[in-house]
């Protein structure tokens, strides 16, 4: 039985998704568990997989459309059955009259069909004929040389070019015939598929060292929201570094206690988060939204933190994060990473809003020093950097290098004065080195 697929509702706040790519195609064979198409809300990006065996029997929107969630995509069910029932709109869909369906040459005077049955395509006369094959062909009509009376393009002409190019997807043909682009013809042959994403402008392909990338929705989104950030708010930073010799032995030590019995992998990043969690305890003024007229202080702390996917930088909340003990801590803030890197993670889980504080860690990329970019409404947001070794005195004149974590701080000036933000900056130095916690 023919069964639709519909754009899943990722969120209560998500009424339309953009399909990024598909992964299977009209009139293939699909089983359960198979990647079906990939799609964006606008705060993620998830993969839809097959619920059930059979024929791809048809697909209702390319990719790069955006489709209200809910709405029937395609149809999975046996080769034969009819699909129009589950066309999104079928009621309205445009059955084609007699005229459209006749060969170009057996209507009108002398064989001819009539020019008033002739959609132009810019200055270019196309048959109606002609016009459905290329779009069942993916052929570009533009530049296409006609064959046909007073010169058409008719079918032939597009069997001719059909036979020499890839296939062009709708919303591709769309933005070729609109925008003028077009796509690498060296690169793409005869039976591969060229998409939105290939074409390119004509100044782009007279240079090859020039890559057009499009925009995913997700970095979009990120761009909006720092851009809108920064002019938005009052932003400073600042820096200060923590001896970091007891997270590094309580380190040494869950590697050592992992190889003997099951206990969490617990990082450098969970010990600073879980610090940062206790020194917001102490420090309700940055534990805090701004909205304008007001600031909201949050009794809890609810962490967010910077997960670096394939889909862009996500930034998922842990709830409620000081009711966790430390093993407890980082097998949460794992398992909310693993489900950014899979695209399961619940989007209302992304939202800045969610969080009362945020931290971003670039350690392990060998940065010195950086200033993170506030997530609003939230008042603060630390960036944690890489490891250093510093001299310090030892004592009676002796001198030795201690390894230093960096830490900066962005806060929002309009929320908190500088004084406040440094000393809750100075608790999360003080907390990372006197780090105490059972494993």
């Amino acid at each position: 039985m023919a069964t639709p697929v519909i754009m899943p509702r990722q969120g209560q706040s998500v009424e339309t998704c953009i399909i990024t790519q598909w992964f299977k195609q009209k009139g293939e064979q699909v089983k359960a568990g198979d990647l079906l198409f990939s799609y964006e809300t606008d705060k993620a990006a998830f993969d839809e997989e097959v619920k059930i065996t059979g024929t791809l029997l048809g697909i209702f929107f390319e990719e790069g459309d955006e489709v209200p969630v809910l709405t029937n995509v395609c149809v999975i069910g046996e080769e034969g059955e009819s699909i129009d029932e589950f066309r999104p709109g079928s009621s309205e869909v445009k059955v084609e009259t007699d005229e459209e369906e006749k060969d170009e040459f057996d209507t009108g005077i002398g064989g001819e069909v009539p020019d008033e049955k002739i959609k132009p395509v810019g200055d270019l006369k196309v048959s109606p004929r002609a016009r459905k094959r290329a779009g069942e062909l993916g052929v570009v009509l533009n530049g296409l040389s006609g064959s046909g009376p007073k010169g058409r393009v008719i079918e032939r002409d597009v069997l001719t070019v059909a036979e020499k190019q890839p296939f062009i997807t709708p919303l591709a043909r769309k933005k070729m015939e609109k925008d003028h682009l077009i796509y690498n013809k060296e690169r793409y042959k005869k039976g591969e598929r060229v998409t939105s994403k290939d074409l390119v402008t004509q100044t782009d392909q007279i240079s090859m060292d020039v890559e057009r990338i499009p925009l995913s929705r997700v970095r979009k989104i990120i761009a909006e929201n720092m851009y809108r950030s920064l002019h938005e708010s009052a932003q400073i930073t600042h820096h200060l570094g923590a001896d970091a010799r007891k997270i590094m032995e309580l380190r040494a030590k869950v590697k050592k206690e992992m190889e003997m019995r099951e206990v969490p992998n617990i990082t450098l990043n969970d010990m600073v988060c879980f610090a940062t969690v206790r020194a917001l305890k102490q420090h309700s003024d940055i534990n805090a939204h701004f909205r304008g007229d007001h600031i909201i202080r949050y009794r809890s702390v609810h962490l967010g933190f910077a997960v670096d996917t394939d889909r862009g930088l996500m930034v998922p909340v842990l709830k409620n994060a000081q009711s966790y003990s430390l093993p407890e801590f980082a097998i949460k803030m794992k398992d909310l990473a693993e489900k950014c890197q899979t695209g399961k993670i619940d989007p209302d889980l992304l939202s800045p809003s969610m969080a009362s504080f945020t931290v971003s860690n670039l350690g392990a990329y060998g940065v010195e020093m950086f200033t993170p970019v506030l997530n609003l409404p939230q008042v603060g947001i630390l960036g944690v950097n890489t490891i250093q070794s510093r001299p310090v005195s030892m004592g009676n004149g002796v001198m030795g290098f201690v390894p230093f974590i960096g830490l900066s701080l962005t806060y929002d000036h309009r929320a908190i004065d500088g004084a406040p933000a440094s000393l809750f900056l100075q608790s999360v130095k003080e907390e990372i080195e006197n780090f105490r916690e059972n494993i």
